[in-house]
């Protein structure tokens, strides 16, 4: 009987889901293959940085996409992670006329699918920006619809919830959605089939259990839907306005408003480095902070579109500099650079940059994790990280269902 769980890891940027997984249990989550690859640049500077940490795992640098089917049928996954672009995952029937369809090429949704289709895991575990629900603003919840239906086809029950790291002990407030998914003939699929899925949402769910919410919907904002057995109608026609937590199980799909139980944020002050260790090269010259105190000021700005015609461009000011007494705010790959985004924090009467060191301590990774790029590349990676502190926390309820699943063969095992 297996011990471990086997791991397939893509888009891995740096590790994050590893990362996370490793400290939940390190022994448990063994991560076999791993693929990343950055079409746009000619550097591939976060492959380097997972190759030179990862150096047990077979670790792929191409085009998902020409990665045979047999790789993935010949690695026996257990557990499939990844965190993949928002993109628009609209469908058409494919041009034989069959029944088959065809996404947009280049989305790589289309990549874990056929990933899926061939592996079959038990478990999917998937990160994204939370606009995933709302996308595209002409069709509301199209494309997360898609992406449901496509679950259901290849016979997974879906569980996701929009995460605030900062709710959860952390010193960012870094919004992503997380979608677990689990093959519906698990026994633990059998479990949550005999509860009501409000207490699913609420109570014991994957993410529920893992990460605790208040008992009551906020403001009611509670909805039900089904999906259209056709992906295409859905692709075509279906829009549906989701909220952050919610769940599906043969495209019903319930959704509601959760909140995070007790909310316990880590202020900035707790992640940063003795400002002995600081290089000066990350404090602001006169220069730069005059800059910023434009950038951060509020602005009315006339400009004109493409089209010829003039409007004004309005921004809300805001504060100088970061408080220390906050959680941060969530980075973004430009963070390190002259940006109205970028954190500005004042140490001693002098305004400085986060240091690398300090944008992978948010994302909770090991001090110097990035050191094998430039500033630039580490700044931007640690804005397309995920927070490793919500993996681990995820690790360890997998472990914990698993464990469940191990012990139900066990026991038939002994029946026979």
């Amino acid at each position: 009987m297996k011990k471990n769980l086997t791991v397939v890891e893509l888009f891995a940027g740096v590790g994050g889901f590893r990362v996370g997984l490793e400290k939940a249990d390190k022994n448990l989550f063994n991560t076999v293959w791993a693929n990343q690859w950055e079409p746009s640049k000619k550097a591939q500077d976060a492959f380097d940085c997972y190759n030179l940490h990862f150096p047990s795992s077979v670790n792929s640098n191409e085009d998902i996409g020409r990665v045979s089917n047999k790789t993935f049928e010949d690695l026996n996954i257990d557990l499939l992670v990844g965190g993949f672009p928002c993109q628009d995952y609209s469908v058409a029937r494919s041009l034989s006329k069959e029944q088959g369809i065809e996404g947009k090429k280049g989305v790589l949704f289309w990549e874990i699918k056929r990933i899926i289709e061939v592996s079959h895991p038990k478990y999917v575990l998937l990160e994204n920006v939370d606009r995933l629900l709302k996308s595209p603003s002409k069709q509301r919840g199209r494309d997360f619809s898609i992406m449901l239906a496509t679950f259901r086809d290849l016979g997974y029950i879906v569980e996701w919830r929009v995460i605030n790291a900062a709710d959860y002990g952390t010193a960012q407030r870094r919004r992503r959605i997380f979608i677990f998914a689990y093959d519906k003939s698990l026994a633990y699929a059998k479990r949550q089939l005999n509860k009501q899925t409000s207490d699913i949402l609420l109570k014991d769910g994957f993410f529920a259990s893992t990460f605790p919410v208040k008992q009551d919907i906020y403001k009611n904002r509670e909805v039900k839907t089904v999906l259209p057995k056709d992906i295409i109608e859905i692709s075509d026609e279906f829009s549906f306005g989701y909220h952050p937590s919610g769940i599906m199980i043969e495209g019903k799909i319930h959704s509601v408003h959760t909140e995070a139980l007790n909310p316990h944020p880590i202020p900035l002050k707790e992640i940063l480095q003795n400002e002995s260790e600081i290089d000066e090269k990350f404090y602001l010259s006169e220069t730069t902070i005059e800059k910023f105190v434009y950038l951060r000021g509020p602005k009315k700005i006339e400009r004109t579109s493409k089209d010829g015609h003039k409007y004004i461009f309005s921004e809300g000011g805001m504060s100088p500099v970061d408080s220390l007494d906050l959680p941060g705010r969530t980075m973004l790959t430009s963070e390190g650079t002259t940006n109205r985004s970028s954190h500005i924090i004042e140490i001693n009467g002098r305004k400085r940059f986060l240091t690398p060191i300090e944008c992978e301590r948010l994302n909770g990774f090991p001090d110097n994790w990035t050191a094998t790029m430039g500033n630039r590349m580490r700044y931007f990676c640690m804005g397309n990280a995920l927070v490793t502190h919500l993996i681990e926390k995820m690790g360890k309820t997998i472990k914990e269902i698993d464990n469940q699943e191990t012990h139900n063969i066990a026991q038939i095992s002994l029946n026979i």
